[in-house]
């Protein structure tokens, strides 16, 4: 690690040194150096090499620390005292067990076991228990460490005690017990800070961070490792042990990017451990595999099998060995050599109870499956008996190896039966975290068992069925609303002069505050409940006049499941890649209008048609439709295809929003905001007309409309229009946002809101715009406000026409003045806009959100 200076303290005595190396190393090494300048006592110069030699090895240094270690040996020994002798080198033996040098690391660990009585026998066990934990000897371990803690606590040292207690700790949540490893860390913490050992001190709450990941619990655990992160910073940089339990997190919230760069950062540190290094690489091979880059992890996983075989470490070297099969089953290699290798590892690691099992065995499975061999059933057998694990995504993962036996065996009842009861995991694993991002994230895990149960069901021909399947795993995330921090954590900038205003329009948040608000978020807890579930036949009787369209995508290509008057049908439509191609040239269409050069729409929406309806443009009868695209159509202009063009059209996320939407109730005291934001071409025109015209409004604009003040007007309105410049990030969605006049209004922001506005008009460009993640999730601006309770929004999908989009929220308004619904009021809309291209562009480019 890299030391940090602090003010020097006295000199401490020589035997004190090797306490200080572990609590404040800068300073140990500078008062052992100055011991070896002044003193010629062996005693001393013992004392002063070993606290050397641990500074050294904690900062990666290998072979100076080797060095000044056997110099204090050869010191010890020239002392007399076998307990001196055998304290250095017992830290000799398990530093060269740190640097690969596995055998004579542990012969010189068992020599000072042999030589050491009392208090130093306590201490030398406990240093060859954690050695032989980091082997994988982790019952070895447990008796080391049972008589090391009978010893230190007789001798009353409770530095010795908490140090022990951290490594039973690990220990215990090596072997899956982790309320005993949750209580060792505890109370460890707790001994070590009294004693003043800082660093000590913080990897216990480390230690606590990955039993609350190894639970489940993300929002806790990465509010410990930022708690530990913090901690560390005075003293010494975090070590690498941090940054791999950092990146688990990200990997299990989804953020398989943000898992690679910590990892790569850790990499990039110049002295390092070669056992740090050895799991660094590991590390580094499973967030590349998330982050979908098999060549890169293969690479990785290689080097880290090298390096932990060098180290006779065969359990890290098993779980290297999985990623390097994950890896090349990625990269398209099934054959013969590949299964047996991998049945071989997944066996290894359920014989040592490690946490990579169920993993292991569901990945030789498919493997099995896949070539057809009989050893599937085994394997796949073995994952689906962690169905009762305590971690929810472990439970996933066994009853997805029971929904793929079963599937390989044609039991189609019970595929279904294991999905439900695998999702249902996911739902508990999703409502414990408080972030939108992360919850929306999170679905990823559900993918493939939502995908295994929608394909039965579309197999089966049965409508119904399949509409059951699409929804179950469909926009989950916007059922719950976000968890409100308790304070929000970012800033404004001061308001610049008026020439300013155009050039910061798009300003972002500095990085440093945008990843301090995501640290924040990501921390918070989400709130029991029970997830939503949806009942097909009292959805499609609750239709009425409306018919229903939900598009959902099976193996590369675009189904449709069309309910209307009582019956509900299904037709294959045709591949989701000429769906998208369409909805990609439209856009284009759309962005030119936008920007003058206006472009003729005729024959755009028959290709649209085709490509999103097909066959199922016929079942649509003549009246009003509902629409729910699977999470990549979001962004298309549906009145644009032929069939849609002279009906109301309504677009929600999934059918249970589109209920939940018509349940919502606006405030008993209608109240209008209109909110008009800097350096707008038309200067908020339809704002000013809105505003005078009787109607009582809280107006915001000419400098009012700052983020507070408009935070505090939505709050609960019935009816707001927003008309400012937007910015979308499809690179970190939730930092989209609305320009205000003293920054921007991100959707962070808005998830603030104690009651979202009722219905909310948004004139910018792209404000409806969202981003696909997850498994059929999406994040944006209307993303977060439908799941606030938002009853409908109108907004665009594309770029749009500033003088013509004046008009059209003139007309907009007019319509909901007369009390109809966002869909009737945008047909209307479109209807007056005929006759001229730019116009119909612009009209075409907003969608109705809701109702």
């Amino acid at each position: 690690m890299t030391l940090r200076s602090r003010t020097t303290p006295a000199q401490v005595p020589p035997a004190e040194l090797t306490t200080l190396a572990l609590s404040r190393p800068s300073v140990a090494l500078q008062q052992a150096r100055s011991v070896l300048e002044s003193s010629s006592d062996p005693v001393a110069r013992s004392f002063a090499y070993q606290a050397a030699g641990i500074v050294h090895r904690e900062n990666g240094e290998m072979t100076e620390a080797i060095g000044h270690l056997r110099q204090g040996l050869r010191a010890a020994r020239r002392t007399g005292s076998l307990e001196r002798t055998a304290d250095v080198e017992a830290t000799l033996g398990a530093t060269l067990v740190m640097n690969g040098r596995t055998r004579i690391g542990l012969k010189h660990l068992d020599a000072a076991a042999d030589a050491a009585t009392g208090s130093v026998l306590a201490t030398v066990l406990m240093r060859r228990a954690y050695i032989l934990s980091q082997l994988g000897r982790h019952g070895e371990a447990l008796t080391d460490m049972g008589k090391a803690l009978k010893g230190i606590r007789a001798a009353g040292d409770v530095v010795w005690e908490g140090r022990a207690l951290t490594n039973r700790g690990l220990i215990h949540l090596a072997r899956g017990s982790l309320t005993r490893a949750e209580s060792d860390f505890v109370r460890a913490g707790a001994l070590l800070e009294a004693a003043h050992q800082e660093l000590e001190a913080v990897d216990a709450v480390e230690h606590q961070g990955l039993v609350a990941f190894t639970r489940g619990d993300l929002p806790r655990a990465l509010a410990l490792y930022d708690e530990a992160a913090r901690r560390y910073a005075p003293v010494a940089a975090a070590p690498p042990e941090l940054a791999i339990d950092r990146s688990a997190v990200l990997l299990a919230a989804g953020l398989a990017h943000e898992a690679v760069s910590v990892i790569e950062e850790a990499l990039a540190e110049p002295a390092m451990q070669p056992r740090s290094r050895a799991e660094l690489l590991l590390a580094e091979a499973n967030a590349s595999l998330a982050a979908n880059d098999p060549t890169k992890a293969l690479a990785a996983a290689t080097e880290a099998r090298s390096l932990f075989r060098r180290q006779d470490r065969a359990w890290w070297a098993d779980r290297a060995d999985l990623a390097a099969i994950r890896a090349r089953r990625d990269r398209g290699e099934t054959g013969p050599a590949l299964l047996r290798a991998g049945t071989a590892v997944a066996f290894r690691l359920q014989a040592l109870r490690a946490e990579d099992a169920p993993h292991a065995l569901l990945l030789a499975g498919r493997l099995a499956t896949v070539r057809g061999d009989p050893s599937a059933h085994e394997l796949l057998t073995a994952a689906a008996r962690y169905q009762r694990n305590p971690s929810a995504l472990v439970r996933a993962t066994g009853w997805l190896a029971s929904a793929l036996d079963r599937d390989a065996n044609g039991n189609t009842r019970g595929v279904y039966a294991a999905c439900a009861r695998g999702l249902e995991a996911l739902d508990e694993h999703r409502m414990s975290l408080g972030s939108s991002e992360l919850r929306a994230l999170a679905t990823r895990h559900g993918e493939e068992l939502s995908q295994l149960a929608t394909r039965s069901a579309v197999a089966s021909g049965d409508a119904r069925r399949i509409l059951h399947w699409s929804e179950r795993w469909r926009a989950t995330a916007l059922t719950q609303p976000p968890v409100r921090p308790r304070l929000s954590q970012r800033s404004r900038q001061a308001p610049g002069p008026p020439e300013d205003v155009e050039a910061r329009k798009g300003a972002a948040a500095p990085i440093g505050l945008e990843q301090a608000i995501r640290s924040q978020r990501h921390q918070l807890s989400g709130v029991a409940g029970v997830s939503t579930r949806f009942n097909v036949p009292d959805f499609v009787d609750s239709l009425g006049a409306d018919t229903f369209i939900e598009l959902l995508e099976v193996e590369e290509t675009l189904h449709a499941v069309v309910a209307r008057a009582g019956r509900v049908r299904t037709q294959v439509v045709g591949p989701i890649g000429a769906a998208l191609a369409a909805v990609t040239a439209t856009r284009f269409a759309l962005r030119q209008s936008a920007r003058g050069r206006p472009t003729t729409l005729d024959g755009v929406g028959d290709r649209l048609q085709t490509a999103l309806l097909g066959p199922a443009a016929r079942l649509l009868g003549s009246g009003p439709v509902v629409i729910s695209p699977s999470s990549r159509l979001h962004d298309t202009p549906w009145s644009l295809l032929p069939v849609l063009s002279e009906r109301p059209v309504a677009v929600v996320p999934s059918a249970v929003m589109w209920q939940r939407a018509k349940a919502a109730t606006p405030p008993a005291a209608a109240r209008l905001v209109l909110v008009a934001g800097p350096g707008l071409k038309t200067g908020g025109a339809e704002v000013s007309v809105l505003a005078d015209s009787g109607s009582a409004a809280v107006v915001l604009r000419n400098g009012a409309a700052t983020v507070a003040n408009c935070l505090k007007a939505l709050d609960g309105a019935s009816l707001a229009h927003i008309a400012a410049h937007g910015q979308f990030r499809p690179d970190s969605p939730m930092f989209s946002s609305l320009v205000m006049h003293d920054g921007p209004l991100t959707v962070h922001d808005l998830e603030l809101l104690h009651r979202a506005p009722h219905r909310l008009v948004l004139s910018a460009c792209d404000s409806g715009v969202m981003v696909p993640v997850g498994a059929n999730e999406l994040l944006g601006l209307a993303s977060v406000l439908l799941s606030l309770g938002t009853a409908g929004i109108v907004s665009s999908i594309a770029e749009v026409n500033d003088e013509a989009t004046v008009g059209l929220m003139l007309d907009v308004h007019a319509g909901l003045a007369t009390g109809a619904g966002l869909a009737e009021v945008m047909l209307a809309a479109r209807q007056r806009a005929r006759g001229d291209l730019v116009t119909e562009a612009t009209a075409a480019a907003f969608v109705a959100l809701g109702v």
